[in-house]
């Protein structure tokens, strides 16, 4: 059971990625409405990166191949949505979403820290 519980845990972990990031292809245009209501200028083009980070950096945790790129271009995703878009700590559900993001950079840096590909 030991050894499947590493393997678990980056299934966990890599999931919320996944789902969003395919979430964001079948509501593209709401996606998009979102981030230009945010202020996001070329938020097509930012889009489609963020898809791209998400899906590409989850799959590459949960299959473990080219794992530590996965959980870069997962960093490098998570760090500005959460400046950008969790940053109105006032606001409890922000908070709540801002700790969220911030404690999945934690399991993120972990990872990072005890995989070797």
């Amino acid at each position: 059971m030991e050894k499947f519980v590493p393997i678990i845990g980056r299934v966990l972990l890599s999931l919320i990625f996944l789902t969003s990031g395919v979430g964001k292809i079948f509501s593209f245009a709401g996606t998009q409405g979102y981030m230009e209501a945010h202020g996001m200028p070329m938020s097509a083009v930012l889009l489609v990166i963020a898809i791209i980070l998400e899906i590409g950096g989850a799959l590459a945790i949960m299959t473990g191949f080219k794992m530590r790129t996965g959980i870069l271009a997962l960093i490098v995703f998570l760090i500005p949505a959460t400046a950008i878009f969790h940053s109105n700590l006032a606001d409890q559900t922000q908070m709540i979403m801002f700790m969220k993001n911030i404690s999945i950079l934690g399991g993120l840096l972990v990872l990072y820290g005890h995989s070797t590909d």
